[in-house]
């Protein structure tokens, strides 16, 4: 190795260096990361299950509360709880349980979405569980329209698109503008300052409305899905969430000087909430003192919505307070966003 290339290391070592931001997005956040997906995908995640039962639960028939699964060092526990139909099948939707059981001329029936993975693991390890203790029939597949996985997916996947198109289409348009100097000139001309920035966030509105039309159409052609409760209040959580997630947008490209500090402070408001927010999976999966945290993410609420509307026919006064929630953050990071926003 010659001494140019030395000396080119040396430059690119302390320019790597002099950014303390880049050093924690690329060393220290994918292990934080790293923790928080282990908490809810390694053995503890499955130390502790809700199976709701349809009907009375036989004391003779359901005793056993825990059981040892090969490679799992700590005891998996089911509680079992008497429901109704219509409240197992609600805590389905939510994807608070994958599968519950229920008694059919004296048989024990399961009842989940056979394509959801999660929904097949804890199928499995209540067989195991209950093994010969109670005679069950077939498997019944859940077909209750907002009970699918799918249903799950399509409202989370609607939310994380307003969240990537708000953050990334404004945030890092905004980073981008200040790099090239543009934002410079644009104070030179005759313009109001909160202008420039809201007419970034009536031109995203735009382009989230045609992505979730196609998203939305696709679902309905494709897989059946189908809105059961009110336009109006889906219509209002998504002007919300285009308000929340623009402010927030603005408040993250603030400051940034550069592309890398840029990705780095974005990646650090999406990928958490991407994980964390039940989009691709519940999060109730997570310990339950992370949940409560996890519910008050904009996301979440966002996402969780959404689901409302979709699979449980909710309508305004159901979503009122989530809206009311998303609206006063975009508010509030937008106000501080403007006060702190560097424009040269």
């Amino acid at each position: 190795m010659n001494n140019t290339i030395i000396e080119f290391l040396k430059v690119h070592f302390r320019a790597f260096i002099r950014e303390p931001g880049i050093i924690f997005w690329a060393v220290f956040f994918p292990v934080i990361m790293a923790w928080v997906l282990g908490l809810a995908f390694t053995e503890s995640s499955v130390s502790n299950n809700t199976v709701f039962v349809v009907g009375n639960i036989e004391k003779d028939t359901i005793t056993e509360r825990k059981f040892k699964v090969p490679g799992i060092s700590s005891e998996v526990w089911y509680n079992f709880k008497s429901a109704t139909t219509s409240d197992a099948i609600l805590a389905m939707k939510r994807g608070q349980i994958q599968v519950y059981l229920a008694q059919e001329n004296g048989e024990y029936i399961y009842h989940y979405d056979p394509v959801n993975q999660e929904a097949l693991k804890s199928h499995l390890l209540l067989e195991k569980l209950l093994e010969g203790k109670k005679q069950f029939a077939e498997i019944k597949a859940v077909t209750t329209p907002g009970g699918r996985y799918i249903d799950f997916l399509i409202p989370g996947l609607i939310a994380l698109g307003i969240m990537n198109s708000c953050i990334w289409g404004i945030g890092y348009n905004l980073i981008e503008f200040r790099m090239k100097k543009l934002l410079r000139r644009m104070l030179a001309t005759p313009m109001k300052r909160s202008d420039f920035l809201i007419s970034h966030f009536v031109f995203r509105m735009f382009v989230c409305v045609v992505e979730s039309i196609i998203l939305i159409t696709f679902a309905m052609l494709t897989f059946q899905s189908q809105l059961q409760g009110s336009w109006l209040a889906f219509i209002m959580l998504f002007i919300a969430g285009v308000v929340c997630f623009s402010g927030l947008a603005i408040l993250v490209a603030s400051k940034a000087q550069s592309s890398q500090v840029g990705h780095g402070l974005i990646n650090a408001v999406i990928l958490p909430m991407t994980i964390l927010s039940g989009i691709f999976f519940s999060y109730h999966n997570f310990p339950s003192i992370i949940q409560s945290i996890i519910r008050y993410l904009p996301l979440t609420i966002l996402a969780d919505g959404m689901r409302a509307v979709f699979n449980e026919g909710a309508g305004v006064s159901i979503v009122l307070f989530p809206v009311l929630l998303l609206c006063a953050v975009g508010m509030v990071c937008f106000l501080i966003g403007m006060k702190i926003f560097k424009w040269y």
